[in-house]
């Protein structure tokens, strides 16, 4: 669908916006008091109210007890949703804030306290404003930090998280859209000082993004680019999986071992690299303890892998391990002829 990006949102492409969760038993919408989610709010109250029977709207706000000013945009939420005809909680991020990575933290935190309130309230889909500006933002962010393909897919519409979806309806939608939407309706918003907080990553990139815009970088385009990726990165998924399918039956006489993961590693090596590279993170994510494993140590992984099944066909390797090394909980180990990944052994804790 394509926007003026400063005309309101009619209510016929509200209808499209929020058309594919019309099914949906019950939603939560995310709503801080921004402009976006105070239009998420709005836009999708008046959606339902079209329906002659549509899901239950509860709107909840996470504050985050960062700013004193976040309890006062609570209670403006809560008058807003009252006015809809919404049901409203406030939910609070307590306990002590880390002093690094404090967006990161307050945004598990938040996803955490949604998916908590979703359940709570029956509701399959979480609901957030994320725009356009945010998708080009999201994709400049991962850029810079080196991601691969699947980062730099940024935001998905639909996406799962400890049992919820993630719905983001507004993803092609420009912020100046939804300002212009609420100032039509005379619905008033709050402006979150930490959007400009230069601090912080996503500001900085956001003064980045008129510079950008000059040579023809701008949010549309960046979008549109990080759909044109995540469009990519769905093709070299199937083809993983074809992979991982192709390796299993190679197998097909041998038992699998419960909990562990093994590949011929002949048929393994002829494999394209990214398939292999993602072979090895699904394999190690799934059997590991530690957490996702990072992208550049997979990649360092399979070139010591690569380089370990290359000296072994030289060399006719008796079967004695050639590899051997634990990444992000896993165990991988490449002897015989196979390559293995297993649960690595804990960690002794202490010492002396």
């Amino acid at each position: 669908m394509s926007y003026d990006d400063n005309s309101p949102i009619s209510a016929r492409e509200a209808r499209r916006l929020f058309a594919g969760l019309k099914a949906a038993p019950a939603l939560v919408l995310a709503v801080s008091g921004g402009p976006d989610s105070v239009a998420l709010m709005w836009l999708a109250a008046r959606w339902q109210r079209s329906l002659a029977r549509g899901p239950q709207l509860t709107v909840v706000t996470v504050d985050h007890g960062l700013r004193p000013e976040a309890a006062r945009e609570a209670r403006e939420v809560k008058r807003l949703a009252a006015e809809l005809g919404l049901p409203h909680r406030t939910l609070r991020w307590r306990g002590a804030k880390p002093k690094t990575g404090l967006p990161a933290a307050a945004r598990e935190a938040r996803y955490r306290l949604l998916a908590e309130a979703a359940r709570a309230a029956g509701a399959s889909h979480v609901l957030t404003a994320h725009t356009r500006d945010d998708q080009a933002e999201t994709l400049l962010m991962r850029l810079f930090r080196g991601s691969g393909l699947a980062g730099l897919s940024a935001m998905a519409p639909l996406s799962e998280r400890d049992g919820i979806v993630l719905a983001r309806p507004l993803l092609d939608v420009p912020k100046s859209q939804l300002i212009a939407t609420l100032r039509r309706a005379k619905v008033g918003f709050a402006e979150d000082p930490t959007n400009r907080d230069t601090a912080f990553t996503r500001p900085r990139l956001r003064a980045l993004l008129p510079l950008l815009a000059a040579e023809g970088g701008d949010a549309r385009n960046l979008a549109r680019l990080a759909a044109r990726l995540a469009r990519a990165n769905a093709a070299v998924e199937v083809l993983a999986d074809g992979a991982e399918r192709f390796l299993r039956l190679r197998d097909r006489g041998d038992a699998p071992q419960a909990g562990v993961r093994s590949f011929e590693a002949s048929a393994f090596a002829v494999l394209p690299e990214e398939v292999r590279l993602r072979l090895l993170l699904r394999a190690i994510n799934a059997l590991g303890h530690e957490g996702p494993a990072e992208l550049g140590k997979v990649e360092t992984l399979l070139s010591a892998l690569d380089q370990a099944i290359a000296a072994s066909l030289d060399a006719r390797a008796t079967g004695r391990p050639v590899l051997k090394q634990t990444l992000a909980g896993a165990l991988i180990s490449f002897a015989g002829g196979r390559i293995q990944i297993a649960p690595a052994p804990a960690r002794r804790r202490g010492g002396g």
